[in-house]
């Protein structure tokens, strides 16, 4: 069988999700060479995110807010909870709602973390000059 002929107004590694893609890739590859307090990323941004709110938050909120469906944000929260790290308690207004709060203990690994994970962003964005940093950032956040 051929090879299909590439279209000249088509180009991959023009394109965005491609370009996405392998900029995340190359972000996880540094993330993983310092498995900073042995969370994955994922559990990092929900830990700091809960953590950052201004009281407890419902599970479906906090998905909300780092960008996970419900199945992925439960898991998530089940591998906090089982490392001390997160608790929850029954909403005081509806009842069958659990709301969710970081521990002593979450808060504590944060505090160890955050400058693994500011040396992880310096690290990703070390190609380019910081106005190019900063440049890629706000497109990122207007298109996201």
């Amino acid at each position: 069988m051929a090879p299909l002929e590439e279209d000249s107004n088509y180009k991959l590694d023009e394109q965005v999700g491609f370009a996405l893609r392998k900029a995340y890739q190359r972000h996880m590859t540094i993330f993983s060479g310092h498995n900073p307090g042995g969370l994955t990323s994922m559990q990092f941004s929900t830990l700091y995110r809960l953590a950052t709110e201004p009281g407890p938050i419902s599970q479906n909120a906090l998905g909300r807010l780092v960008a996970m469906d419900a199945a992925t944000t439960k898991g998530v929260i089940s591998r906090l909870q089982a490392r001390g790290l997160v608790e929850t308690e029954r909403d005081k207004v509806d009842k069958r709602r659990y709301m969710l709060r970081t521990t002593p203990e979450g808060r504590a690994l944060l505090a160890e973390m955050l400058p693994t994970m500011k040396q992880i962003t310096a690290d990703t964005l070390a190609p380019l000059d910081a106005a190019e940093a900063e440049t890629l950032l706000s497109l990122l956040r207007r298109i996201s």
